[in-house]
């Protein structure tokens, strides 16, 4: 396992990859190959691989539905959370990595609404009920990446069962990789949309998890004066 330094350099490090990649797409090979004339970087790479691949209805279903299943992950962490906050008759009762995760929460909201609703980097390579939509970075990719390796770290702090613990970290990281891939092989995005959202996926997922050891060590050194 990664230290905590380590895990606030390697997030740092895919934000960088992000931005670069982000900065390079608007810049580098930007040509008209998309629906209605539409353009997007890297236009030779992410029109090749789209004729590649195609687009498939039935990877596009299963993206969607383990998309769902991501965030189903949100309220059951907040019950969690509820009940704590409850059962301590007060919101300081609640586990300092709940809280965070909370927080957490939060920012991938903003930046799903953000990149979805406001930042146009480029639109997708099929049209969306007819019409463009935002494509830059994939938010199922962001989601996967974020909404599930959370859970990973919590299930695998939280669930003595050793057997069991061990079943949800790999059911939440598998979830986590055929989301990816199955959003790749839809045809719903560029490839570029995809490695996109891991990148910041990851970047805002190592942030989480270096923040969250602050924390934990924080209650330990707390609760061990």
């Amino acid at each position: 396992m990664l230290k905590s330094s380590n895990k606030s350099i390697t997030a740092g490090l895919f934000c960088a990859l992000f931005l670069c990649l982000t900065i390079l797409l608007l810049l580098v090979q930007v040509q008209p190959v998309g629906p209605n004339g539409s353009s997007v970087g890297f236009a030779g790479l992410n029109s090749g691989f789209f004729k590649l691949v195609g687009e498939h209805k039935s990877f596009y279903t299963l993206s969607k539905l383990l998309g769902y299943l991501a965030i189903l992950t949100v309220p059951f962490f907040a019950f969690l959370g509820l009940l704590q906050c409850i059962k301590g008759k007060s919101l300081a009762a609640v586990d300092r990595d709940i809280l965070l995760l909370g927080i957490y929460y939060a920012v991938i909201a903003i930046l799903y609404l953000l990149f979805d609703k406001l930042i146009v980097i480029n639109y997708r390579p099929v049209l969306e009920d007819g019409e463009l939509a935002s494509s830059y970075p994939s938010t199922h990719a962001l989601l996967a990446v974020t909404l599930f390796g959370a859970a990973a770290l919590q299930f695998g702090a939280r669930l003595n069962d050793k057997k069991l613990r061990r079943i949800a970290v790999i059911c939440c990281r598998v979830f986590m990789g055929l989301t990816v891939i199955f959003r790749l092989l839809s045809g719903q995005h560029w490839l570029t949309d995809i490695i996109g959202g891991v990148l910041l996926g990851f970047a805002l997922l190592y942030a989480y998890d270096a923040l969250r050891d602050q924390v934990l060590h924080s209650e330990q050194s707390s609760s061990g004066e």
